[in-house]
């Protein structure tokens, strides 16, 4: 048996002991060792270390990443544009019109102006071609490729030819029309020298839904073009009248263009087109013949240079980026108090 007169005997208590069991019982039971203050401290002290290091970290890597993102416009900015020949080389100089022809398009008269002026100032580029694949679009964007492709034959002295591959129609024939001589496939699609204004007419079908059209305009014209409201005849003569002479303006264009290769007939400039072989016939085409005939047997230079301006892969990260800062802005801004 032990003897209960000694310290280390069983239910013998010394005033530490008493404390310690005192602790125990206010924290439910849970013993606490001596110092745990300082260790917890000390975990909660490394884990906000530790997470301002990975937050430096991250923000490091996004800093990183835009600066890499924006090495890579830069970089790519510098390459922008169709390849130069060597101005000792010869060589035949090809811009691509493939598309609608319209403001902002592929097709536009600023990227097609500037890719015509670098192809005519080079010394190396014997001739230029302009490769069409076109259904038309604005008389306006043709109208200023057209006016600019006598502008630079007279300049540089150089001839200039179109190819059409699958369509040369409407507006894309006003801009054909300017070259020296149109070469066609003889399933091409040409021709189409007419002007359209299209759109949809409701008041039939509102009337049936019992639908009022509720429109103010200040000028008693301002809405003649609205598809919820009758159109009145004076209103559609005078839209008629507009078309009708751009049309002329388009015919003239195309006769001083082709001149007396022209077999004119009631239906030339109706709006029609034709095959290929049938535009020859017309005077609207002069030969069958694809780029690669053009540049060997015609301009006698068979390397083809692209001279068609494109839009790279930095301009379209670009855009994309400025837009998703933009529609950010705009919500961020949608987000603030109004007045009302």
């Amino acid at each position: 048996m032990s003897d209960p007169n000694k310290p280390d005997s069983p239910g013998y208590d010394t005033p530490a002991s008493g404390d310690f069991a005192q602790r125990t019982a206010q924290t439910g039971g849970t013993a606490q060792a001596p110092g745990w203050e300082r260790a917890t401290l000390e975990k909660l002290a490394f884990a906000a270390l530790n997470e301002q290091k990975a937050s430096r970290r991250w923000k490091t890597i996004v800093r990183m990443s835009w600066l890499a993102f924006f090495v890579f416009l830069f970089w790519a900015a510098m390459y922008r544009g169709a390849p130069r020949a060597d101005k000792s080389t010869a060589h035949t100089a090809v811009v691509e019109i493939k598309g609608e022809i319209a403001s902002g398009a592929a097709a536009s008269a600023e990227l097609i102006v500037a890719a015509m002026r670098s192809a005519f100032e080079d010394e190396g580029a014997k001739a230029v071609v302009l490769l069409i694949n076109s259904p038309g679009g604005s008389p306006v964007q043709a109208g200023i490729i057209n006016d600019e492709i006598f502008r630079l034959k007279a300049k540089h002295r150089k001839p200039v030819y179109a190819v059409v591959e699958e369509s040369c129609a409407s507006a894309a024939y006003y801009i054909a029309s300017a070259t020296d001589k149109i070469f066609v496939d003889k399933a091409s699609i040409v021709g189409s020298i007419g002007v359209l204004m299209d759109g949809f007419g409701f008041t039939g079908l509102m009337d049936k839904l019992g639908v009022e059209r509720r429109l103010l305009t200040a000028g008693a014209n301002k809405g003649f073009l609205d598809p919820f409201s009758a159109q009145s005849p004076e209103q559609r003569a005078y839209a008629q009248t507009m078309l009708d002479q751009i049309h002329k303006q388009f015919i003239a264009a195309v006769r001083k263009g082709r001149g007396n290769r022209l077999k004119e007939t009631p239906e030339l400039f109706s709006g029609l087109f034709w095959s290929g072989q049938q535009s020859i016939d017309l005077g609207l085409a002069d030969q069958l013949g694809n780029l690669d005939f053009v540049a060997r047997e015609v301009v006698k230079a068979e390397e083809l240079i692209d001279y068609t301006r494109k839009e790279n892969v930095a301009e379209r990260l670009a855009k994309r980026f400025g837009a998703a800062v933009g529609e950010g802005a705009v919500k961020a801004l949608q987000t603030l108090p109004a007045l009302r």
